[in-house]
């Protein structure tokens, strides 16, 4: 099989990476991709934007498949333009997209499927955004209905900031605070059958402790000791079955990946988000953990036979990823700096660490930042502990001049389930 993946990302290498090891894969290319891409697949330059651009290069490439990662390709159609040239592609159409697209939409399909979520309001009016800030009161959860790279939320004690974010957006979901721990879980679905993947956890937050402002996200883990065993069969039960179900009745089948955003509160599972897309970083430490080749899943997801495959293996592994992040982030990035330490990763840490490129491109032999999140560090390992340990190794021998990290992914979790494990054996 021929594969063309859309995007040039870190969720993308990582894809990327897990299509280079499938067997069934006998070409694999990107576009536009980076750096780290073009050292497991072909590049080719693309507007991902233009769906009709990716139809053509898809089709001169005579790609079996096409994957489109990033939310705004999708949003915008992309996918429906490959489909229409008769290639399979994984990924929603736009109008299934629109689940990420507005979030007021994703309120409304939640309503009608049933899905426990936040007490919300769509506000267009600063009348209708004060009422509703009122109404809910601190902590504020301010949210811009449509796309914004991950950064679109504003979760404050300040009115005052909660109304100014707000009042910058065209129409904001202003909704409930939920309580409680956070996880993303992935579901890869044909719009009937749905197959849903490990949660991860990711960090939104750019420094230690949570502090700081929001961003893309940090770092990743995955499996989640604290976490429920029968959390995953909840969740397809009660958000990602019915949610898929609800969009076929409606007429815009969803296939591709969604992506269910969770908090865990005192009440029950909520659902914070929907995405159409794997989410980054939590991709990195997904993919990672998983066994089962991914070409045949994600062509079974294009052409609708998922029913037809047999179950997801997964590894017992631990997996950690941390972000490297350039100066300034998530403000605008310093970039063009060099990046050193690529080759001593590959030479001392594979294969249970290595680094998937981001925000990079070539300056010659260089290469150099060009983004704000830059690198992904993944590892894996027996446990948390040992995946964190070998990840920051692994990290300590990057190079980046005003670079930033958190120093702090999975560290609760490990020291928590090393605890556990502890007492178990007392």
């Amino acid at each position: 099989m021929k594969v063309l993946v859309i995007g040039g990302g870190a969720r993308e290498h990582a894809l990327c990476r897990s299509l280079s090891l499938d067997p069934d894969v006998t070409d694999l290319y990107c576009a536009p991709g980076n750096a780290g891409i073009a050292e497991v697949a072909e590049l080719h330059p693309v507007d991902a934007l233009d769906g009709a651009a990716v139809a053509r290069l898809a089709a001169e490439l005579g790609a079996g498949l096409v994957v489109v990662g990033p939310e705004a390709p999708l949003v915008a159609g992309v996918a429906d333009a490959v489909r229409a040239a008769g290639i399979p592609c994984f990924g929603p159409s736009g109008a299934a997209a629109r689940l990420e697209g507005s979030k007021a939409f994703a309120k409304d399909v939640m309503a009608g499927a049933g899905v426990p979520t936040a007490r919300s309001y769509v506000c267009t009016t600063p009348a209708e955004i004060d009422s509703a800030l009122d109404a809910f009161g601190a902590p504020y959860v301010v949210k811009d209905d449509g796309l914004a790279a991950g950064k679109g939320v504003v979760v404050t004690e300040d009115v005052a900031v909660a109304r100014a974010h707000a009042l910058a957006c065209d129409r904001v979901v202003i909704e409930e605070f939920l309580d409680g721990p956070e996880v993303s879980l992935f579901a890869i679905t044909d719009g009937t059958t749905v197959l849903p993947l490990q949660p991860a956890q990711d960090f939104k937050r750019a420094l230690d402790g949570d502090e700081g402002p929001n961003t893309g996200g940090m770092g990743a883990y995955s499996p989640l000791p604290w976490a429920d065993p029968k959390l995953v069969d909840e969740v397809m039960e009660s958000v990602l079955q019915p949610t898929v179900d609800e969009l076929r009745r409606r007429g815009t089948p969803f296939s591709g990946l969604l992506y269910a955003g969770l908090a865990i509160t005192s009440r029950g599972v909520r659902v914070i988000e929907f995405n159409a897309r794997f989410g980054d970083p939590e991709t990195q430490v997904v993919l990672a953990r998983l066994r089962t080749p991914l070409a045949g899943v994600l062509l079974g997801s294009a052409n609708g036979t998922l029913d037809q495959l047999p179950p997801l293996a997964w590894r017992d592994e631990a997996a950690v990823t941390v972000v490297i992040a350039s100066h300034n982030y998530p403000g605008t990035p310093r970039t063009g700096d060099p990046i050193e330490g690529l080759d001593e990763v590959a030479a001392q840490d594979a294969p249970h660490a290595y680094v998937l490129h981001a925000g990079t491109r070539r300056d010659g032999d260089t290469v150099v930042s060009a983004g704000g999140r830059v690198l992904s560090v993944t590892a894996t390992a027996d446990d948390l502990a040992g995946a964190r340990e070998r990840a920051y190794a692994a990290a300590a021998r990057i190079r980046l001049d005003g670079s930033q990290l958190r120093t702090d992914i999975a560290k609760k979790a490990a020291e928590d389930a090393a605890e556990d494990a502890a007492a178990a054996g007392a």
